[in-house]
């Protein structure tokens, strides 16, 4: 097996604070004002998290993309919690314009989500036209942001590996699967066994070295964080990707999704990487 499949490294656990879909009146602790997501983070980076996924909202909770209320919750975020690691999203809610989910790169954060294809999403359409993923990467390469590649399915993974062989990208490569989205791959081991399976054939062509990590959606977050840890690969968790702590019983907070992966990884003798190892790690 490759490097990435060994289970002794560090765990980077990424923290999805708020996302795009999720909504106060499904979950009442879903931090939406800078100030409700800098405290988010504190309280994620004190259970264990080294990375902040950030969305931002509008007061009345409507998805935005606006640079200035980026960089109010950035600014929050890091003089509550410096040293964390943030990390922007580029996909914004669906159907916003390609213009709207880059302008946040001109804040220079850490790093950025790059997703790699259009694609069904629920009841929408994920729409990410080849040239507009092409020029994001431009762009976080302009303002020397790192990426992470956001893969949905197998195919979004083939589209990292040719921008990879083009030279829009360059290694190392921080992939994060995310398994459970209605439209995507689901969460089941099989698909992230695949997926693996993709990847490691690629780096042994010569493709270069890879960090990965995965998002399980909904009912998927759990299993897939636990198979995550047994096979060496980083983990995301938060509200935008599961508001549950159990079936039927809603997360108190995103910090509560965080200390329960930090637990497990203890338990498999997964040290917990702290924002200082995650940046050593991802090359940041």
């Amino acid at each position: 097996m490759a490097k990435y499949f060994s289970g002794s490294d560090p765990v980077i656990i990424t923290c999805a604070i708020t996302g795009a879909e999720a909504s106060r009146d499904k979950q009442p602790a879903l931090p939406i004002t800078p100030k409700e997501q800098a405290d988010a983070a504190l309280a994620a980076v004190k259970a264990g998290a080294s990375v902040i996924h950030l969305h931002v909202r509008e007061d009345d909770g409507k998805p935005s993309q606006r640079l200035e209320r980026f960089q109010e919750a950035i600014e929050l975020i890091r003089k509550k919690a410096p040293g964390v690691i943030i990390q922007i999203s580029t996909g914004g809610a669906v159907g916003e314009s390609i213009e709207n989910r880059a302008k946040p790169l001109e804040l220079k954060p850490e790093m950025a989500s790059l997703n790699l294809g259009t694609m069904n999403f629920g009841d929408d359409v994920f729409y990410n036209h080849p040239r507009d993923i092409v020029a994001l990467a431009a762009k976080m390469k302009e303002h020397g942001v790192v990426p992470e590649l956001e893969v949905y399915e197998a195919g979004h993974l083939e589209s990292g590996f040719r921008l990879l062989k083009q030279g829009v990208l360059r290694g190392p490569i921080n992939v994060q699967f995310v398994l459970g989205v209605p439209g995507g791959m689901s969460g089941e081991p099989a698909n992230l066994f695949h997926l693996l399976g993709v990847l490691e054939a690629f780096s042994g062509s010569g493709g270069g070295s890879f960090h990965w990590g995965v998002a399980g959606v909904g009912r998927y977050q759990l299993p897939l964080a636990t198979q995550a840890l047994l096979l060496g690969g980083h983990i995301r968790v938060g509200f935008e990707d599961n508001i549950f702590y159990r079936k039927g019983e809603l997360a108190t907070s995103n910090a509560q999704l965080v200390e329960r992966v930090a637990r497990l990884a203890r338990e498999l003798d997964r040290e917990v990487a702290t924002p200082e190892v995650a940046r050593k790690l991802l090359c940041l």
